[in-house]
C-alpha cells in the first residue's frame, strides 16, 4: 500500500513539471541575408555566431533561402556549420505556396534541395516561406507528400512574431542616417518577442495541457545580430531553457499535423484551431505592422526629425 502511494505521489509530482517544461529552440529564416545599410552579411553572420557562442547555445537551425547562395554567401553558411550549427531548406525563391500552387512550389523546393546538397550539416527539415503551406488542404497534403519523398519533415514553428518588421524599422532608420537609441531598440526587440513566446505557450497549455518543446521563429537579420544574445539571457532569467532544434522537433506535436488550412501562426496555433479555437484568438496583437510601427515610434527608439 505504501509502495502504491509513493508511485501516485511521484506521478503527481511529475505532471506539473511536464506542463511547465519551458524549453525553446532557436531557428533563423532567410539565411544568408544580403548586406544592409547597417552591416554586411559577413558582419551579420559573425555577430550571430559570436552571440550564440557567448551564450553557450550548442545548436541553432538556419533555414536557407537557396537563391541567396553564391560564392561569398556559401562561405557564410559554412561558417554556421563549422561553428556546430545546422542548415535546412526554406525554398529557393521564397514565394508563397498559397499563391504558387502545389506543382510550382514543389519544383521550387526541389531546386532548393539541389542547391543545399554540397553543404555539410544540413538537416532534413523544410519551412514554408510566410508559413504558407498551400491554398487549401488538397495542396497542403500534396506538398507534404512531395517533401516527404525528398526526405524532409515539416520545419514548423510554435512561436510566430514580427521580428522581421522590427529589424526593418531599425535598418530603415540606419539608411536614413537617423539617430538610434540601441538600448531602447534592444528592450523593444526582447520584450516584443518574449510576449509572443508567452502568448503561444499559454495557448499550448490551454489546448495541449502542457508546454511543448517550442520552436522560435527568428530571421537572420540585423536585429538578431544585435540582440539575440540579450533575448537568450532574458529567456533564461525567466526560467526558459534553450534546447537544440533536433530535440524540439522530437516533441509529440511533430507527429500531429492538423488537417486545417490554418498554419500561418505555427503548429501550436494550428492544433488549437483544429480543436475549435477561432483564428482571431491565435494571433498576438504585435503580429501587425501598424501595431509594431506605432509601438516602435512610441518607444522613442529613433530620434524624430
Amino acid at each position: 500500500m505504501r509502495h502504491c502511494l509513493k508511485i501516485v505521489l511521484l506521478c503527481l509530482s511529475v505532471v506539473p513539471m511536464l506542463s511547465a517544461a519551458r524549453e525553446i529552440a532557436l531557428t533563423f529564416d532567410d539565411a544568408p541575408t544580403p548586406d544592409s545599410a547597417m552591416m554586411t552579411g559577413v558582419e551579420r553572420t559573425h555577430k550571430i555566431i559570436s552571440a550564440l557562442q557567448q551564450a553557450k547555445v550548442s545548436d541553432a537551425l538556419f533555414f536557407v533561402k537557396a537563391d541567396y547562395i553564391d560564392q561569398q554567401t556559401a562561405a557564410r553558411l559554412k561558417q554556421y556549420t563549422d561553428a556546430g550549427f545546422h542548415l535546412a531548406s526554406h525554398s529557393f525563391t521564397h514565394q508563397s505556396a498559397n499563391q504558387l500552387g502545389a506543382n510550382a512550389y514543389a519544383i521550387d523546393a526541389y531546386k532548393a534541395h539541389l542547391a543545399l546538397k554540397p553543404f555539410k550539416g544540413v538537416l532534413g527539415f523544410h519551412r514554408f516561406p510566410y508559413l504558407h503551406y498551400g491554398k487549401d488542404l488538397t495542396d497542403i497534403n500534396q506538398l507534404q507528400a512531395v517533401l516527404a519523398e525528398l526526405g524532409y519533415k515539416d520545419g514548423y514553428v510554435t512561436v510566430d512574431n514580427f521580428d522581421w518588421y522590427i529589424s526593418t524599422l531599425i535598418t530603415q532608420a540606419a539608411e536614413e542616417k537617423k539617430s538610434i537609441d540601441y538600448d531602447k531598440a534592444r528592450d523593444f526587440y526582447v520584450n516584443s518577442l518574449y510576449e509572443s513566446i508567452e502568448f503561444y505557450d499559454s495557448i499550448a497549455k490551454k489546448t495541449l495541457h502542457r508546454s511543448p518543446r517550442h520552436v522560435l521563429l527568428l530571421h537572420e537579420n540585423d536585429a538578431a545580430a544585435l540582440f539575440v544574445g540579450d533575448l537568450i539571457q532574458h529567456l533564461r532569467n525567466r526560467g526558459w531553457k534553450i534546447i537544440s532544434p533536433q530535440r524540439a522537433y522530437k516533441d509529440a506535436i511533430a507527429k500531429e499535423f492538423p488537417q486545417v488550412a490554418f498554419h500561418k501562426q505555427g503548429r501550436v496555433a494550428a492544433i488549437a484551431h483544429s480543436k475549435g479555437v477561432p483564428e482571431s484568438e491565435l494571433r498576438h496583437p504585435s503580429e501587425n505592422e501598424n501595431y509594431i510601427k506605432q509601438a516602435f515610434t512610441a518607444a522613442g527608439i529613433v530620434e524624430a526629425k
